[in-house]
């Protein structure tokens, strides 16, 4: 079984309980205009140039077939339109000035990484964590992380958006020990607006995993001008309060990360937005958990 990787985050405290190694798998079907990780968005390996730590060596212009690179008065240039994504430009970029981000792992190489950390994970109550892009868009590849690990005796969560194979995520749940999931907007109008693709699927899948138990933790991603409102507010509440499987609502406040990893993708952000005010996210805290009667949190 292989998929793509396009990171592997040793030592996290955020993403569920303990000391944790995220595997981020590549390819997204989700298109939110704040995307935090535009490099997890399609599923094949791509190429990011970074022009601030370029040192102009000019390594990249002899190793690219195709002619994706040039050096004009001492400045090196990078034509995308020419390039196939084949990362050999970057073998020899030492500055990491160009990074190939996304490789190709089967599910054993990624269990024996994940492995190396156990001794943490058992003093910290840690484990792994799949996230993205979306987990569910290579559903059998995480499908067959999640079941090694749980051979091994490894703890483990997913970060997913809830969009995707009904029956992929029956599967998935026989393996996971917690989800972290995402509320985004509310209603399906205002979800494609925002993220490309309806809520329905979303809610139908969170049902299939109240039903099966599993501890939940939504995520809420609060983005200045598009769903900082009392109705959005209003809709956390009313789903935490609905799902007996939602243990904890986490508020995550948007930041800016995401603009400069698209520009060295070649790519426009679809949105620069402003980073919410700490004293407002404490109130939305304090709304959700009121109306929801569940503890909710900044994370």
């Amino acid at each position: 079984m292989e998929g793509v990787v396009f990171n592997l985050q040793r030592f996290s405290l955020f993403d569920g309980p303990g000391v944790r190694m995220v595997v981020f798998l590549k390819g997204c079907p989700l298109r939110c205009k704040w995307c935090h990780n535009p490099e997890g968005l399609k599923k094949n390996p791509q190429m990011m140039f970074n022009a601030g730590r370029c040192i102009g060596c000019g390594d990249c212009v002899e190793a690219c077939p195709n002619g994706c690179h040039k050096m004009i008065d001492g400045l090196h240039a990078y034509i995308r339109n020419n390039c196939t994504d084949c990362g050999k430009c970057s073998e020899g970029c030492y500055s990491g000035g160009l990074t190939y981000t996304g490789k190709y792992m089967t599910a054993e190489e990624v269990l024996k990484e994940v492995k190396k950390d156990v001794p943490v994970y058992k003093e910290s109550g840690g484990g792994v964590t799949l996230s993205g892009g979306e987990p569910l868009f290579q559903a059998d590849f995480a499908i067959e992380i999640a079941r090694l690990s749980k051979e091994a005796g490894i703890n483990t969560c997913i970060e997913t958006s809830g969009y995707g194979d009904s029956d992929k995520l029956r599967e998935l749940i026989k393996y996971m020990d917690r989800f972290l999931f995402d509320y985004k907007a509310t209603g399906d109008a205002k979800h494609k607006e925002l993220c490309g693709v309806e809520q329905k699927k979303i809610l139908e899948n969170l049902a299939i995993i109240n039903e099966a138990g599993v501890p939940t933790v939504l995520r809420c991603p609060i983005v200045v001008g598009l769903n900082d409102n009392r109705e959005h507010l209003e809709g956390i509440a009313a789903t935490a309060k609905r799902f007996d499987c939602v243990v904890e609502i986490q508020l995550e406040p948007y930041h800016r990360l995401g603009i400069s990893k698209s520009h060295q993708l070649g790519v426009e952000p679809d949105f620069e937005g402003e980073v919410p005010a700490n004293e407002d996210m404490k109130e939305y805290c304090r709304i959700i958990e009121e109306l929801s009667g569940k503890k909710t949190t900044i994370s």
